[in-house]
């Protein structure tokens, strides 16, 4: 038994089950077996059968479940989250327009009485139509609002409906609708008629973006600019390329680099404005940001010490106006790209644009919607032609007519009948001489005209006035009939006059422009102060040690040398124990040249070399393994002066290196060898122990 449905194809919603009449069983039923009965036989028949598996797929509850969420997810995505393609509206925003329409007179009106309206043709309740109007109407495109329709900038909502008023803009009033152009449908309940489409000539769908989140599908449509869009529709026209660009309300700044004609992503940045060396304005931010949203963010990045900032202040009100003063010592210009790296000042907004197209969900190009929307504007515009031409084909053809009754007196040959048939015949053979004067056989409706002509037009009928209104019918018509045979020249003119008229309303709010990446770790401030506890073995920016005290920020990586010539790249501690053999210890940097002596097996070897590349948390080691580190420094010295444990029968016991003579290698280079005996030191310049008359030796490397 299929599901009870409305008139619309939607199904109701019941608390009672509904049941065929086979599967209804009642207690008393005398056919009704045991669980016991019903077990014994499948076993019986098919061992492995179970009563679950008769009851499983294909019930009536299951077909149920398919049916009904099938059709469920069908009406979200066609009749309310997704726009359709004609005219670029939701079925929401589609009859708000035409309650507007149906009740302008010119002045504003209650939005508690357009709600009740719509309400007429939307089956979901007042508050999804009051909150679309207002999001319309702070388009500013199509609806004009007086009251307080909310903030677009502060995220504050509009007053209730029956405080606020609206109506149509002359923009909308002028190019949505057209009655005979309309194609209608019963609403609802079938109680009224509401348009399926309305017949707009603008390209709404990307003059006003949409989002919606229906069934397994979303849509992210990105408003563009008015006049942009109708040039663009103009260069269509004349077979000329074109591109067309976001534009967003809450202006911005803008990087579309990798955006495509309506697919890929954009970002947007806030406008930050220097006033002085502490104080930084935020004149506009991106869209889908509130500054309510934008100044929490900022404050959470400053709790966490990614920015350092004494005060925010709001001011905006009609204009964005947000005022953050800088710490102490800070110039406020060092602020701009953390407050890009770490609040909402930049965003990203992906672009995904899904339309109803032939009753369908289809993802589409900007090109080929802005295309469709130009050829449905000459579409329309031919077709009023072709509506006026044939009003103004029948005004001259009802002039004529009454020209030709009045003064060839055709009404006197109707004063000897009697009958309504005689009458009729009377005038069908009076205007028979005179067929060619106009472009169609009469009909009797024509006569019933005729015969409704009052007799004091007749005798105060000025021929010469009544030929001037003619000329002037046949000259429109001839007009009319020049536009139709150049309809694309015809519309080129009517887009030029929408963009004199309108364009300067309308103006390019987001600036174009290429973004300079800001890396959270290029913006993060240096708060932390790392540091290194020999005596405890700990280091960490929350460890108050001596030696290696370096500024940094939870962004920064350190790289960790020991004495056994091992390292490792670690992430900024808060507090670690590496123990008391670290001999180094700085940010990591690939192309740092470095000169290291260490011995291992009794041998000392000397070396020069970088880093490279290296992975956090990962072991490496710069000599093998049981080696001692002797020497290590930052940069390459002139000399270096080695000092040799005294031994028997040891003549030389000092040493001079150039390890400038030495070529830079990888730190997993061995090295050179120096020598084979023992090291007491190694220094860069001569110690006080140093011997300049004992005999000394020039180490060359070759």
């Amino acid at each position: 038994m299929s599901p009870k449905k409305k008139k619309n194809g939607h199904p109701q919603d019941s608390d009672k089950p509904v049941e065929s009449s086979e599967d209804q069983v009642t207690p008393e039923s005398p056919e009704v077996e045991s669980a016991d009965d019903v077990s014994t036989e499948q076993n019986d028949e098919s061992g492995s059968s179970s009563l679950f598996g008769k009851l499983g797929e294909g019930t009536l509850l299951q077909r149920r479940m398919d049916e009904n969420f099938l059709e469920y997810a069908s009406y979200v995505i066609r009749d309310r989250a997704i726009p359709n393609l004609v005219d670029g509206l939701k079925p929401v925003q589609r009859r708000i327009l035409w309650s507007l329409h149906q009740n302008d007179d010119g002045k504003f009106i209650k939005v508690a009485n357009i709600v009740g309206h719509s309400m007429q043709y939307h089956p979901h309740g007042d508050a999804s139509i009051g909150d679309a109007l207002v999001v319309l109407t702070n388009k500013r495109y199509l609806i004009e609002g007086q009251g307080n329709f909310g903030n677009v900038f502060t995220g504050d909502p509009a007053a209730a409906s029956r405080y606020i008023e609206c109506r149509l803009t002359d923009l909308s009033r002028t190019q949505l609708f057209n009655n005979e152009l309309t194609e209608f449908v019963p609403s609802y309940d079938g109680r009224n008629k509401e348009p399926v489409c309305l017949p707009s000539k603008l390209p709404l769908l990307l003059m006003l973006g949409a989002e919606g989140i229906a069934v397994g599908l979303s849509a992210k449509i990105l408003p563009h600019n008015f006049c942009e869009l109708l040039e663009a529709q103009i260069s269509i026209l004349r077979k000329q390329s074109f591109q067309v660009l976001p534009d967003f309300p809450a202006a911005g700044l803008m990087d579309a680099s990798s955006y495509n004609d309506g697919k890929g992503s954009i970002k947007i940045r806030a406008k930050i404005e220097v006033k002085d060396q502490s104080t930084l304005h935020i004149t506009e931010i991106p869209p889908a940001t509130t500054t309510e949203s934008l100044i929490s963010s900022i404050e959470d990045a400053t709790r966490k010490g990614k920015l350092k900032v004494r005060s925010i202040n709001d001011f905006t009100a009609e204009k964005i106006e947000i005022e953050i003063k800088s710490s102490p010592g800070l110039h406020a210009e060092k602020l701009v790209p953390a407050l890009y790296a770490f609040t909402g000042c930049e965003t990203s907004v992906s672009s995904r644009l899904i339309v109803i197209r032939d009753n369908r969900p289809v993802e589409m190009s900007v090109s080929e919607v802005l295309e469709f929307n130009t050829q449905q504007l000459v579409d329309l515009l031919r077709r009023e032609l072709e509506l006026k031409e044939q009003k103004l084909l029948e005004d001259l053809f009802f002039k004529t007519l009454v020209r030709i009754f009045i003064e060839n007196r055709i009404y006197k040959k109707i004063e000897s009948c009697k009958s309504n048939e005689a009458i009729y015949k009377a005038i069908y053979k009076g205007f028979e001489p005179y067929r060619s004067e106009y472009y169609r056989d009469i009909i009797d409706d024509d006569i019933e005209m005729l015969l409704g002509v009052r007799i004091r037009r007749i005798s105060l009928f000025d021929i010469n006035r009544h030929k001037e209104e003619m000329e002037k019918v046949q000259a429109d018509l001839v007009e009319t009939r020049k536009y139709l045979k150049s309809i694309t020249r015809y519309t080129i003119n009517h887009i030029k006059g929408l963009l004199k008229k309108y364009g300067g309303q309308y103006p390019r709010r987001t600036q174009l422009t290429e973004f300079v990446a800001v890396t959270a770790k290029d913006a993060a401030f240096k708060s932390l102060k790392f540091s290194y506890d020999r005596a405890k073995g700990y280091l960490g920016h929350k460890i108050s040690g001596d030696e290696f005290q370096i500024p940094c920020s939870r962004y920064d990586k350190l790289l960790m040398v020991f004495k056994d010539g091992s390292y490792k790249v670690i992430e900024v501690p808060d507090k670690l124990f590496v123990g008391k053999d670290v001999i180094y210890c700085a940010r990591p940097d690939r192309d740092q040249e470095i000169t290291m002596a260490y011995q291992f097996k009794g041998v000392t070897y000397l070396k020069r070399f970088t880093f490279g590349g290296t992975i956090t948390n990962k072991d490496y080691r710069l000599a093998p393994e049981k080696s001692k580190v002797l020497f290590f420094e930052e940069e390459t010295p002139e000399d270096l002066y080695i000092k040799f444990k005294a031994a028997p029968r040891q003549k030389v016991n000092q040493q001079i290196a150039k390890p400038r003579e030495l070529a830079v290698k990888s730190a997993k280079a061995k090295g050179n060898q120096i020598s084979i005996k023992e090291v007491q030191f190694i220094r860069t310049k001569p110690p006080r122990n140093w011997d300049p008359d004992a005999a000394i030796s020039e180490l060359r490397f070759v």
